[in-house]
């Protein structure tokens, strides 16, 4: 996990990415998210020397070509390696080939660079859930079906 300061280059980088997208369809935080997602994909591709692509599929390409597509959640805590990532059902059929998981303070002051994942592997090895589920875990409720997979098991970057 790789902890960065989020700095006003970064904040406004996102602003701008986060006007031009506005909501997405099926967005489970109704558009709330967007900023902190567009600073994910903005730590991740400072981090990896990647380009931004922001396209359905994916978010970045790598140098060496393959494609990102950055789940970023927000959280008032420094993320412990038993929280987990997720990555929702309807978002399955994105053509990327690789996940990264970030999580971005609230106050927006920090994200964590949580790893990666490739794409088909993580389907294979996550735990699925369904809309209404609870996890007795964390005292979650999911509110749409998903993917789950604990930090400790992601990787690092391609």
């Amino acid at each position: 996990m790789i902890e960065v300061a989020i700095t006003e280059e970064h904040l406004a980088c996102a602003r701008v990415l986060s006007e031009e997208m506005g909501m997405l369809n099926n967005s489970i935080t109704k558009g709330e998210g967007n900023l902190s997602g567009f600073l994910g994909e903005v730590v991740v591709a400072e981090l990896t020397n990647s380009r931004q692509a922001n396209t359905y599929d994916y978010d970045l390409i790598l140098p060496n070509g393959k494609t990102v597509d950055v789940k970023t959640k927000r959280t008032n805590y420094t993320p412990r390696d038993n929280y987990d990532c997720s990555v929702a059902a309807f978002n399955t059929k994105q053509r990327c080939d690789y996940y990264a998981f970030v999580r971005v303070k609230n106050d927006l002051s920090t994200a964590w660079v949580l790893g990666f994942y490739e794409k088909k592997a993580y389907f294979e090895d996550s735990t699925f859930y369904r809309k209404g589920d609870f996890d007795a875990d964390n005292g979650f409720t999911f509110k749409a079906d998903c993917y789950n997979i604990p930090i400790n098991r992601l990787k690092g970057c391609p």
